[in-house]
């Protein structure tokens, strides 16, 4: 296909593709779509090898949140029959991660539900960030509390964090149906904060609310725009007690193409495949990696994630390795790029890095992490090619590790 090759092109050079070219991805057949995947692998390879690097979320404070996202579990109202609990412990906290860390994850992602923290809290998870960087040696630290009044960026990155998650979850167009509690600027703005303060930040999308093709090209070329390091590309989680527990748009294969697309638009950031793989990609992950160099171990943040063994032997049959700590995740011009605000781990900028790239984490709890979705939010009918069944079975409320007494699951 012309479309394939050109993108391929672009994405070798970290050109922006245009947006109909994006629009074309999520148009593919289902007959094209072996081919999709190889070209966006070849772009995938090109930047990051067959590494595959591993996540791990610990969830810091469960439920109990104002904000009335409609994809989340935590939200104002959800009656989802999740795990509740206030703010862990430093060595609660650590030893959870302790756990993701032994299974292979290099990076620990600190979540807390909620509109944003206090002062009080930035100070609490500064020590939480202490404990788990001094029982865990050379692991990298993200945190994602959400939305950051002005200073606090700095602060974390003084206490010792690398990088800050936000996500901006859907276009700017439809943010309004997701939430009233707060908006897509002030999405927006989080972003910027984090990068001004020179942690690397991360921002990603949640697919599958009944968007339309075009609300996901919006936001992923907004994110383009925004230019994360990291990526992380969600698939609704339809949890009981939701307003979007009914919303089951995705399969497999559309789930394939939007990662495709993700990776053609942000062809050096990190793309991770977060919240819902299981739910949504099935028997389908392995092909996955080819798309995407990076994915959570374990569970989520208030649902449960396959075994951990069986992430392990997944990349491993796939022909993929588990990328180390010593292991630098980026390519080298983006950690080595040098700009006003020095995002990316403080080794680099914020600006658009040639005009090129873009990333994020996760997506869920107020805006991070998990696989939400933001409910039935486009303009106009879903473009999904085929209805999917409703896998509820394959939905299940995370019951272990954090918050609870049994074994972490890593």
């Amino acid at each position: 296909m012309d479309l394939l090759n050109t993108l391929v092109d672009k994405g070798l050079r970290r050109e922006l593709p245009t947006r109909e070219e994006a629009l074309a991805v999520l148009a593919t057949s289902d007959d094209e779509l072996l081919d999709v995947v190889a070209a966006a692998g070849k772009v995938r390879r090109q930047w990051f090898g067959r590494r595959v690097k591993l996540n791990y979320l610990v969830n810091l404070k469960s439920g109990l949140c104002p904000e009335d996202c409609s994809y989340c579990s935590q939200r104002l109202g959800s009656k989802a029959e999740i795990l509740k609990y206030t703010w862990l412990k430093p060595d609660e906290a650590s030893q959870a991660a302790a756990a993701g860390v032994a299974g292979g994850a290099k990076r620990v992602c600190l979540v807390a539900s909620g509109r944003g923290p206090t002062d009080r809290d930035v100070d609490r998870v500064a020590e939480t960030i202490a404990a788990v960087k001094e029982q865990n040696e050379g692991v990298e630290v993200c945190a994602c509390l959400g939305l950051l009044s002005d200073g606090q960026a700095e602060r974390l990155r003084g206490a010792g964090a690398d990088a800050y998650n936000h996500n901006l979850n859907t276009s700017e167009a439809t943010y309004a149906g997701i939430t009233k509690t707060h908006t897509y600027a002030d999405r927006v703005d989080t972003v910027q904060k984090a990068h001004a303060a020179g942690l690397s930040a991360c921002s990603g999308l949640i697919a599958g609310m009944g968007e339309t093709d075009e609300d996901l090209v919006d936001v992923v070329f907004s994110l383009r725009e925004l230019d994360p390091d990291s990526v992380p590309v969600n698939f609704l989680i339809p949890m009981e007690g939701t307003p979007l527990a009914k919303e089951w748009n995705l399969t497999p294969q559309r789930c394939l193409r939007i990662l495709a697309m993700v990776r053609f638009v942000c062809p050096d950031a990190e793309v991770r495949i977060a919240g819902g793989r299981e739910v949504h990609l099935r028997s389908m992950q392995p092909l996955a990696l080819n798309l995407a160099n990076s994915i959570f171990l374990g569970d989520y943040l208030t649902s449960e994630g396959q075994a951990g063994k069986a992430d392990l032997d997944m990349i491993a049959d796939a022909g993929f390795e588990v990328e180390g700590a010593d292991q630098v995740t980026l390519p080298e011009h983006r950690v080595d790029a040098v700009a006003g605000c020095g995002s990316h781990a403080s080794q680099g900028g914020c600006g658009s890095h040639d005009a090129q790239g873009c990333g994020s984490h996760d997506a869920q709890g107020c805006g991070s992490h998990e696989g939400g979705g933001c409910g039935p939010c486009g303009t106009g009918e879903p473009a999904v090619e085929a209805s999917n069944e409703a896998r509820t079975d394959l939905v299940a409320v995370r019951r272990r590790g954090a918050g609870t007494d049994l074994a972490p699951n890593a």
